[in-house]
């Protein structure tokens, strides 16, 4: 049975919180080693040990691509662990610089493949570092109680990742957070086999490239028009990055899923994991969305005795670990949803595995409905209760639970999708993906003619939705392939505060690129003007579309610059020239026979 419980907190409780004066300076020692690694190599390591002796302590790991930082011997992190009420509660924290970064020795390489079988002192991975690191700390500090956890958001939630397989004997809880798990169907640089442009670009550009070298960034204050200007993504290495990060031309060298990405795919991975796992996943993630609730289900399915439970939150990409969580974007939650995660969720889940301190016995899954803005808990993700109902793309630009019964003949819509002159991924100009887009208000392309709109009758009761959305759309095109961008949006009445009259919040957004729905390995081209089935996952959302909101739904093929332009022609788009793109009519069919609809879970 679900069980159901409030987000109300004592307000005293999260001030007090929320503005404790703990100082950590005056509390902690900090500690640089350099640890060295099986192969020889070292790495950087800053730790902070309590001064209060009087009792033995367990050690918080987190490693992280992004450099440790206050180096210098009189620096100090202002804050330690996941939050500040960890420093106060009392830990020994440690922070690492994985290799081939900040001051640690070696190579960096990009989410280096796990090497199952390892056979002698130079096969390394993550999950070796991580092992060999605990081992070192556990032999050379005498202030702790023998165990150890180890969380992380994004890069830093994928190291946790990597230390959960074949980990240590002593890591007795991790808590991967915002992780990537599959860089190809879902993460930072592709989604279902279309290529995250702008995010790839910065963060290949600011993170992998060679040591020495000078950044190269987008001029101009408009990454739109300086991408769309820059031509065809073959460009960029030739005009811009001229082979100083490495990374970018690996991911131009491997277009389809093949054994790199395959290789890469860390949700394979999540074998043999005994140990007790926080999952955190931001419902509103711009980066790492598909991954994190990956490392969940892969988790579950592979080892269905593990005590791996979920919290999924109204959070961007880390939101759950900075702010109060009360609102995003133009959204308000009626509560601070991250204090309550850190208070009631994070800190008492490694305080009773790490320190056998307090009670745990959380339920399966907690999730944070956006709509009703409530907290509730489940003893499976996704939930099984509920029936699972399509909602049909229907003509006059409706959108209804009926089904259509149109002839199939004329019960289509159809656009000119050009990629010279794409749809905007956000209303802002911006040199930087951001993340307030997952949230953003649609009207801004809803009236473009290469934009699809369908649209409820005003809502006569509450509808909520729990688990995965999928897309199912008959369509036609007249090139040799194509991307479909669907978006699922709550529209709010006109009578609503400030900005939101009327507004169209997306709920959920994503693409697919054609060529792929049969295989991402190897890719099939479309047939012109032939009716082809395209079904894909939204992913997971909670949510209530309140009485008086109506529900939408748009379709489009072009997202820029958050995802690259495809030519519309079956080519290797890491190798297309300018001449290979092409202006294509597309057709989504809404008949008797080819039915597009959105399949949700609905929920008491």
């Amino acid at each position: 049975m679900k069980r159901f419980f409030s987000v109300l907190i004592l307000v005293g409780i999260l001030f007090v919180a929320a503005c404790t004066s703990f100082n950590p300076q005056a509390s902690y020692t900090k500690t640089d080693f350099m640890i060295p690694m099986r192969d020889g190599i070292r790495l950087y390591t800053q730790v902070y040990i309590p001064n209060d002796q009087s009792g033995l302590y367990p050690i918080m790991l987190t490693r992280t691509p992004y450099g440790v930082s206050y180096y210098d011997a009189d620096e100090f992190r202002p804050s330690l662990g996941p939050s500040p009420n960890f420093a106060e509660e009392g830990f020994i924290f440690a922070y690492q610089d994985v290799r081939g970064k900040g001051q640690s020795e070696g190579e960096f390489i990009h989410h280096p493949v796990y090497i199952e079988n390892k056979t002698g002192p130079n096969d390394v991975d993550e999950s070796s570092d991580a092992y060999d690191t605990i081992e070192w700390l556990l032999a050379n500090l005498t202030e702790h109680n023998g165990r150890v956890g180890e969380w992380g958001i994004s890069y830093g939630g994928w190291e946790t990742s990597q230390g959960m397989i074949d980990a240590h004997p002593a890591l007795a809880a991790s808590s991967p957070q915002g992780t990537p798990g599959d860089q190809f169907i879902g993460d930072d640089y592709h989604h279902y086999g279309a290529f995250r442009l702008l995010y790839a670009f910065q963060w290949t550009a600011g993170n992998a490239r060679v040591r020495g070298t000078e950044r190269v960034g987008i001029e101009g204050d408009d990454a739109y028009q300086f991408l769309l200007d820059l031509g065809p993504i073959s460009n960029v290495n030739r005009d811009l990055f001229k082979d100083q990060v490495p990374t970018w031309n690996e991911f131009m060298e491997h277009g389809t899923y093949d054994e790199y990405w395959e290789s890469k795919n860390s949700h394979a991975d999540m074998h043999d994991i005994d140990h007790p796992v926080l999952n955190v996943v931001g419902w509103f993630d711009a980066e790492d969305y598909y991954g994190a609730l990956g490392v969940y289900y892969a988790i579950e399915e592979n080892n269905p005795n593990n005590r791996s439970t979920l919290v999924a939150g109204p959070w961007r990409h880390g939101g759950w670990a900075r702010g109060s969580g009360d609102s995003l974007g133009q959204l308000h939650f009626e509560s601070n949803t991250s204090e309550y995660f850190q208070i009631e969720i994070e800190l008492p889940f490694f305080n009773y595995y790490l320190k056998d301190k307090g009670s745990y016995e959380p339920p399966e899954a907690t999730v944070f409905f956006t709509g009703s803005n409530e907290w509730r808990s489940f003893d499976r993700w996704p939930p099984t209760t509920g029936d699972i109902r399509n909602l049909y793309l229907r003509a006059d630009g409706k959108l209804s639970f009926s089904a259509p019964t149109e002839s199939s003949a004329s019960a289509f819509d159809s656009y000119v999708s050009d990629p010279s002159n794409p749809v905007r991924y956000t209303a802002e100009k911006r040199t930087t993906q951001g993340h307030l887009w997952t949230v953003e208000d649609q009207r801004f392309v809803a009236g473009r003619p290469d934009v699809l709109v369908y649209e409820s009758d005003v809502l006569t009761e509450d509808i909520t939705i729990a688990g995965p959305i999928i897309a199912s759309l008959n369509v036609s095109t007249t090139g040799t392939d194509a991307d479909w961008i669907v978006k699922l949006i709550d529209v709010y009445p006109s009578d609503s505060p400030g900005d939101l009259s009327d507004a169209q919040i997306m709920l959920a957004g994503e693409v697919f690129r054609s060529k792929f729905r049969n295989s991402f390995s190897e890719p099939e081209p479309l047939v012109p003007e032939q009716v082809t089935r395209i079904e894909y996952d939204l992913l997971d959302k909670a949510h209530t579309f309140v009485e008086g909101h109506k529900i939408m739904v748009q379709v489009q093929s072009t997202w820029f610059p958050l995802i690259d332009r495809n030519p519309q022609t079956f080519v290797n788009i890491c190798e297309a020239v300018e001449s290979y793109f092409q202006v294509a009519t597309h057709r989504v069919y809404r008949s008797g026979e080819f039915p597009s609809h959105i399949k949700l879970r609905v929920i008491q």
